[in-house]
């Protein structure tokens, strides 16, 4: 390897040790999926050791809501987020999935509605805007979970687990369903080392049938082929086809890694799922959180430049 590239291995490591937010300020506008209504989002640097943070700027009181893990109250097809006072804001995944994949630890995010823009169907439109707007790394160091033991949670044939990794968080995930073309589907991304595009990129999905069933439950009120994959049978409705082969299982990733945000750090450790979605993911770290003994949250000091995420580093327990 030569010198200039060894320096920009080594920068790069550097940096994703280091808190990071947003340059400036980005704007976007959509309809929500399942309300059906616009929404304008504002997304805005914050300091380091902020977070994320949603603020309802439709409504003068009780508007700040904070996405964890203990305040979700709805998982049902999209995962919705409250404060104490009942304001709420809903579909946060993809944009929260954007965050996560993109190493952005902190930023406010100001919406005038109660669903965040779908936009596309996936994290494409987020990711690309937060590039433009460029990242900001601080000077702060990042915050992890570290995995300890095996935690796992069932329901029915649905299936997921977390265990201990050494160094990565590994997103083991397997889609089945009952249609010739969906079928069964299995992904493995390794969120810290590989290429993200294609799991940013692969969009929700139906099947036609479900539709009418969905919009009488009061979902998908503003769900088109504009934003969501519509399967009928062996064929994908949408005129230009899937963006990618395994497109399906991909979107239950990138919706994953969208609800292992909420626990409000990277994490160390590997996710095996079947079957699953936003439910069964925030009942697994709901279970993980109860006992302390099952991860710590540690803040990572590099005294040399790093082989690894946690190789060769000073590793200080904050809990």
């Amino acid at each position: 390897m030569n010198l200039e590239k060894t320096y920009s291995v080594v920068k790069a490591l550097v940096s994703f040790l280091k808190q990071k937010t947003i340059k400036k300020n980005i704007k976007l506008s959509g309809v929500g999926l399942h309300s059906g209504k616009k929404a304008n989002l504002i997304l805005k640097p914050a300091k380091p050791n902020s977070g994320i943070v949603f603020v309802r700027t439709d409504l003068k009181f009780n508007n700040v809501i904070y996405p964890q893990v203990n305040n979700v109250t709805s998982a049902m097809l999209c995962t919705t987020v409250s404060n104490e006072h009942g304001a709420k804001v809903s579909t946060i995944e993809h944009l929260m999935g954007a965050f996560f994949g993109l190493g952005i630890d902190n930023a406010i995010v100001e919406i005038d509605n109660e669903e965040v823009p779908i936009l596309d169907g996936s994290a494409k439109n987020f990711v690309k805007e937060i590039h433009n707007s460029g990242i900001d790394i601080s000077a702060e160091p990042i915050k992890v979970i570290r995995i300890n033991k095996n935690v796992e949670f069932k329901d029915g044939a649905k299936f997921i687990s977390i265990k201990p990794s050494k160094i990565n968080l590994e997103i083991d995930f397997e889609l089945e369903y009952n249609n010739s073309l969906i079928g069964n589907q299995r992904n493995v991304l390794r969120v810290y080392e590989d290429d993200l595009d294609s799991i940013f990129n692969s969009r929700t999905f139906c099947l036609f049938e479900d539709i009418e069933k969905l919009k009488s439950s009061g979902f998908a009120k503003g769900g088109s082929l504009d934003n969501a994959i519509v399967v009928k049978g062996n064929k994908v409705l949408n005129e230009n086809g899937l963006r990618y082969k395994k497109e399906f299982v991909n979107h239950k990733i990138l919706d994953c890694m969208g609800d292992l945000f909420l626990t409000g750090y990277k994490i160390i450790g590997k996710i095996e799922c079947s079957q699953g979605g936003h439910k069964l993911t925030n009942d697994l770290l709901r279970k993980l959180l109860q006992n302390k003994e099952n991860y710590s949250i540690i803040e990572i000091n590099e005294k040399n430049v790093p082989h690894t995420l946690i190789n060769r580093q000073n590793l200080k327990s904050i809990a």
